[in-house]
């Protein structure tokens, strides 16, 4: 009984997942192997899906959390299982890095690809990922900092402008 809510929003998934599984074979189907492989490398390269290795893990603790919640007699029975079904569902993995490849795949060249495979895979690439995300802080720290002085300065450069200009003004006629 606790389990129909969530068997419909897995068949909801698995729908979803299906259609764009046939979606994206039709557009693999138009894009060159060499140029998937680039993808594939330029990815790589940039790392640009590590960020997601964690959703997996996050689901299936998030489906124990609630499977135990309701049943927690189960709790033993609902761990074993969960964690079982994540190991056969972690080849599905390929199925992000596919996508992936096939959106990269459709914004750049393959040139543009592998210069970036490239780059990225040199020392300085390898730098600028390892430290890009200090530089972006540093540089909108410094950017806030720019922000604010350059109002205060405008601020202070148009006051003095008017009370220079209304200064140079004569003084009005007094009323008759």
């Amino acid at each position: 009984m606790f389990l129909i809510p969530t068997a419909r929003r897995l068949t909801t998934a698995i729908a979803m997942v299906a259609f764009m599984a046939g979606a994206s074979s039709a557009l693999a189907q138009t894009v060159p192997d060499t140029h998937l492989k680039a993808a594939r490398e330029a990815i790589a390269a940039l790392k640009a899906t590590e960020q997601y290795d964690n959703i997996l893990l996050g689901a299936g603790a998030a489906l124990k959390n609630e499977l135990i919640q309701k049943d927690p007699h189960l709790q033993d029975v609902i761990n074993e299982i969960v964690d079982e079904k994540s190991l056969e569902f972690a080849s599905r993995r390929g199925d992000l890095e596919r996508e992936a490849a096939l959106a990269y795949a459709r914004t750049f060249s393959e040139a543009d690809l592998t210069a970036i495979a490239a780059f990225y895979n040199s020392e300085a690439g390898k730098a600028l990922l390892a430290n890009g995300s200090n530089i972006i802080r540093e540089v909108a720290q410094a950017a806030e900092i720019w922000q604010r002085g350059l109002a205060r300065d405008l601020a202070q450069a148009v006051g003095q402008a008017i009370q220079a200009r209304v200064a140079a003004q004569p003084a009005p006629a007094p009323a008759q």
